[in-house]
């Protein structure tokens, strides 16, 4: 008998344990997409999902000058690109810019934009909860960018293109306004000549046959850290562990 009051003891904080709640883990930290202008004009930010995945925020938006406008990313695996319309003009029912249009439309919806762009490339809640982002030129240039990510580990680097190409675009590549003054894109070889061996088409799209040319290496030079064509490397893309936020900054 003098043994049991030691087993009844050692049994409590077993009781103790299974008539406690059950600890709850820790959900995964939410993933904010913020859009940032710093322009010194309005853009109209815009948001395309790859297939099969849901249109964010309508899939676009104005953003005056020196304001920002921060939505929570999908809390599954969501792909797409951003990119920043510019010199748009809203008159009636009629809505059109002059870089990045996406049909006429204020809100995209999931259409594509008008190239020239600079386009962001997202991936996000992948592999274990990685976000990769990059930067392409690949479709041409319109706005310095960079992306920028917040508390996330790994390797999670700044990326962009913070240099304004416009004025220092070669003739041949310059898009200008409707009235023909103003420089508001640079275009890529591939839009501007539309051979094969700049669009990485045909027998040149693979690794090996699409090759950078003098037109990306413009790019290159002065974007290093951003796609420039098809099969530029894919090194290009960074992998972010489980950051809080990513912030798209124009003309930063």
């Amino acid at each position: 008998m003098a043994s049991q009051p030691s087993f009844l003891y050692a049994a409590v904080p077993l009781l103790l344990l299974l008539l406690s709640p059950p600890t709850q883990s820790t959900p995964p930290p939410a993933l904010t997409l913020t859009m940032v202008n710093n322009c010194p004009f309005t853009v109209y930010p815009a948001i395309q999902p790859s297939a099969g995945f849901p249109i964010l925020e309508k899939g676009g938006f104005p953003l005056t000058t020196l304001t920002h406008r921060s939505f929570p990313a999908p809390a599954q695996h969501w792909a797409g690109r951003i990119w920043a319309r510019t010199h748009c003009t809203h008159s009636g029912n009629t809505f059109h810019c002059a870089t990045g249009d996406c049909g006429g439309r204020l809100e995209c919806d999931g259409l594509g934009g008008a190239t020239p762009a600079t386009l962001v490339q997202l991936t996000l809640h992948h592999g274990g909860d990685l976000s990769s982002y990059g930067v392409s030129l690949v479709d041409g240039f319109n706005v310095p960018l960079t992306v920028t990510p917040h508390e996330g580990r790994g390797h999670c680097p700044v990326v962009g293109c913070k240099a304004d190409l416009l004025q220092s675009c070669p003739d041949k590549l310059k898009v200008r306004s409707h009235g023909g003054g103003l420089v508001v894109g640079c275009r890529s070889g591939c839009e501007a000549f539309g051979t094969d061996e700049l669009c990485c088409r045909n027998h040149y799209n693979s690794p090996a046959t699409c090759r950078a040319s003098s037109f990306s290496e413009f790019f290159k030079h002065a974007c290093p850290a951003t796609f420039t064509y098809a099969h530029d490397t894919p090194s290009l893309m960074h992998d972010c562990s489980s950051p809080r936020e990513l912030k798209v900054i124009f003309c930063h």
